[in-house]
């Protein structure tokens, strides 16, 4: 049996660096991203958890939303052996869909003005 991945997955990343990308055309990583030899993204069901467990108290975030099916995502096991999207080169922008601003909810978790991608 083939297993099928999402066409859209994301990556939460700060503005700052984000407005870098926008200006270079070319993301490649926040520091995690650089550190570990690839940029990490989740699937629309793993955003949540992601930006709770690694974005809590953080402003000034944006939720990127990615078109993968061009891209050579390696599908590997992370967090409690759930498979994660990993890109092991920089992210051309035209492969964005969406960039959208996260705001802090009231327990200091960056999430989206009208709740989270399904």
């Amino acid at each position: 049996m083939e297993l099928t991945h999402p066409m859209k997955i994301y990556k939460i990343c700060d503005a700052r660096l984000w407005k870098d990308a926008e200006q270079a055309g070319t993301f490649h990583g926040a520091g995690i991203d650089i550190d570990d030899g690839y940029i990490h993204f989740s699937t629309a069901a793993q955003l949540p958890d992601t930006a709770r467990l690694h974005y809590h108290n953080r402003d000034g975030q944006l939720l990127i939303t990615v078109d993968s099916t061009l891209l050579d995502i390696k599908w590997e096991p992370s967090r409690g052996g759930d498979m994660f999207p990993h890109l092991y080169s920089a992210l051309d922008l035209k492969h964005c869909i969406h960039v959208e601003a996260l705001f802090l909810d009231e327990n200091k978790v960056p999430t989206p003005i009208i709740g989270w991608p399904k």
